[in-house]
């Protein structure tokens, strides 16, 4: 087989990997549950290559992230569930429903207007999709959202679900104090005994508080750690790079020491 700008081409390429007696090994013996950290790593490197501003790498990272959907459509299609195709169907008509100012009769909504109905629009595909299993009781305010998401993007789609419904506050200065009175708990559970359990657990509020308050400030949550991740490393990287012209390491100096480098570092980024 050679290489394709068609789409047909990965499928078949997906489809003989998956071939018993003459596809890949490794291939062959995964499923759903052994795929789905792939896929989800996948996606966190496409979100990466677009922090950096990378779109070299922004290219080759989306084809992983294809190939996961492919490989997930093709374990479906040996299941007699659905196929490739089906995929893309499913896509085309919930973007063809969820527009119906692009394609559609309403016309000239601004952005505002245009979430408001999306949110209508989803709201009334999860009523349809209750109905049609007949799911008995009706689900909660903060029902529908992923438990496999990662923890800080579950908080905040939880939260914001809970804000629909008038569980919020109105100033990001109260969810500050929020903070500061979980801190006070983590300092409490500490002192008092030194349970650890018990100061892990109020670390855990402190964390969701945070969320909240990224919330309202108009930040992802996963974005702003991801940038700061970012200027750990870089701040970190510095310190080596000093270290390292006075024939140290890390291992070899002392806290303070990087601590010095730290502040320098950060003050040579201001």
């Amino acid at each position: 087989m050679e290489a394709s700008h068609d789409i047909s081409r990965l499928i078949e390429i997906m489809a003989a990997l998956r071939t018993p007696g003459t596809g890949c090994p490794w291939d062959l013996e995964q499923n759903f549950e052994t795929i789905a950290p792939y896929t989800l790593e996948e996606a966190y490197e496409v979100a990466d290559a677009i922090a950096r501003g990378d779109l070299t790498d922004l290219r080759e990272e989306l084809g992983d992230l294809l190939l996961q959907v492919v490989f997930h459509a093709r374990m479906a299609q040996e299941q007699g569930a659905f196929d490739f195709g089906d995929v893309v169907q499913a896509i085309t008509e919930k973007l063809l429903r969820r527009h119906p100012h692009v394609f559609g009769e309403a016309r000239g909504l601004s952005p505002d207007d245009v979430k408001l109905l999306w949110d209508r629009i989803k709201s009334e595909e999860k009523a349809g999709k209750k109905m049609s299993k007949q799911v008995a009781e009706p689900a909660g305010a903060l029902a529908g959202v992923p438990v496999g998401l990662p923890a800080l993007t579950r908080a905040l789609k939880l939260q914001q679900k809970a804000s629909k419904v008038g569980f919020d506050w109105n100033d990001p200065m109260a969810v500050l104090a929020k903070i500061r009175e979980e801190a006070d708990e983590i300092e409490a559970a500490i002192r008092v005994g030194g349970d650890r359990q018990e100061a892990a657990a109020e670390t855990g509020d402190l964390l969701f508080a945070v969320v909240n308050l990224t919330r309202h400030l108009d930040a992802d949550p996963e974005a702003v750690l991801r940038a700061t991740n970012q200027k750990f490393e870089r701040r970190f990287a510095s310190i080596e790079r000093a270290l390292k012209a006075r024939d140290k390491t890390p291992s070899e100096s002392t806290l303070a020491e990087m601590d010095a480098l730290w502040d320098e570092a950060k003050a040579e980024e201001k």
